[in-house]
């Protein structure tokens, strides 16, 4: 049976959001292209300011040139458990300018909105993601060859769970470690207003 690590809460947090989190150890078992497609849709629905929605994605199916380029681009540790990823997703700003010539001062925040519609989408497929800054954004942006104007965010694995087990260390003990989170009253402020 395959690792599931389900948050435990204070508050009555939505089940979708409890189950939420980012597996090391995928199988071998082939995502559909219409199962990426829906998972990327999910994505476009995130909120935007002003409705530019910044992102793109691009998504590299196992056993294509397009996966090799990506899982070449990965950092050591990051490739030591990628071997079974069925699909890696690179996650980019297509535009840091606002259609007015201005910088889009939230085209960041709004491209990691869209990460997470994502990622509770495929979630919700049975589909894990694990999101990765580790790796080289620079030849990303090289490989794409779009100009400035991409700029790679992160890198997201896609698969569906398997045994922890498998996994060398350290990554079966933080596979099999419980999840954490700071106290809430850590990340509530409450601030003194004069």
């Amino acid at each position: 049976m395959h690792t599931i690590k389900k948050a435990i809460t204070k508050y009555p947090v939505l089940d979708i959001i409890k189950k939420r989190w980012s597996p090391r150890s995928f199988s071998d078992k082939a995502i559909s292209e219409t199962d990426v497609k829906t998972i990327i849709e999910a994505a476009s629905w995130s909120f935007s300011a002003l409705n530019e929605q910044p992102w793109r994605y691009v998504a590299a199916f196992r056993g294509t040139s397009l996966f090799d380029s990506f899982f070449d681009l990965l950092n050591a540790g990051n490739k030591n458990w990628n071997n079974n990823t069925s699909v890696l997703v690179l996650s980019v700003l297509s535009n840091i300018y606002s259609n007015d010539g201005t910088v889009n001062t939230y085209a960041m925040h709004d491209t990691g909105a869209a990460n997470m519609l994502l990622t509770l989408q495929a979630n919700s497929m049975g589909i894990y993601t694990h999101l990765m800054e580790g790796f080289s954004k620079e030849h990303a942006q090289k490989l794409l060859n779009q100009g400035d104007e991409i700029k790679p965010v992160v890198m997201i694995a896609l698969g569906y769970p398997d045994v922890a087990e498998k996994l060398d260390e350290p990554f079966k003990t933080r596979e099999l470690s419980p999840r954490s989170r700071k106290d809430i009253n850590e990340i509530l402020l409450e601030p003194q207003l004069p």
